[in-house]
């Protein structure tokens, strides 16, 4: 099956999700794909977001899916199917802390792939883990939470997997979106949801 953009969940292991956690893996360089496929025939559920991004050379120019995530693969797994996983070519290592393989978060992974599979452009972000954090009130996105910035006249909404050190961003409308906490002094201004949705748009750090 061909990996895509809009389809970044492409199949369901035989665990069920009770069993199996969701695991990252660190993969060789551009390989990211055909360690995705080669996982998908091994019966494993693999989550590998894709974004769209146009490359321009002198003669020509071309749309390409890349990764979100350079060099990673998530897969879902348990202990019994770790030998099947790092064994697979292209894949250098399982994220782990200490001698436990460490777990991403099960609402990161939702987050990322409700995004992707949205109409919203996306792509990848430098990581945040402070900032103004919103959830969206409508929309498809509706009830993901982010961190959200404006890049120059444009509002972007953040998602970061904390393992990875890595974060995307999708434009968003400011009206769509209400404040859920503050990290930090900024923010204390904010008061109902449409008058803090404008204030939003002005009072937001630049990317």
């Amino acid at each position: 099956m061909e990996l895509s953009k809009m389809t970044p969940l492409t199949r369901v292991s035989a665990e069920t999700e009770d069993q199996a956690a969701w695991w990252a893996l660190y993969t060789r360089h551009q390989h990211e794909k055909t360690v995705a496929e080669m996982l998908l025939c091994k019966g494993l559920e693999v989550f590998l977001p894709l974004h769209d991004s146009m490359r321009r050379w002198k003669d020509r120019q071309k749309l390409l899916s890349l990764p979100l995530f350079p060099g990673y693969v998530f897969v879902r797994g348990n202990p019994d199917r770790r030998l099947q996983v790092v064994t697979t070519p292209g894949v250098h290592m399982i994220l782990s802390r200490g001698d436990q393989i460490a777990v991403v978060p099960e609402e990161e992974i939702l987050a990322i792939r409700r995004v992707v599979e949205g109409s919203c452009r996306v792509e990848p972000h430098p990581f945040l883990r402070c900032g103004e954090r919103v959830r969206m009130i409508r929309g498809s996105l509706e009830g993901v939470e982010g961190i959200l910035v404006r890049k120059k006249n444009l509002c972007r909404l953040v998602l970061s997997v904390d393992m990875l050190a890595r974060s995307v961003g999708v434009e968003v409308d400011a009206s769509d979106v209400e404040p859920i906490g503050v990290e930090g002094a900024r923010g204390a201004f904010l008061g109902g949801a449409t008058a803090g949705a404008e204030r939003l748009k002005e009072a937001l750090p630049s990317a």
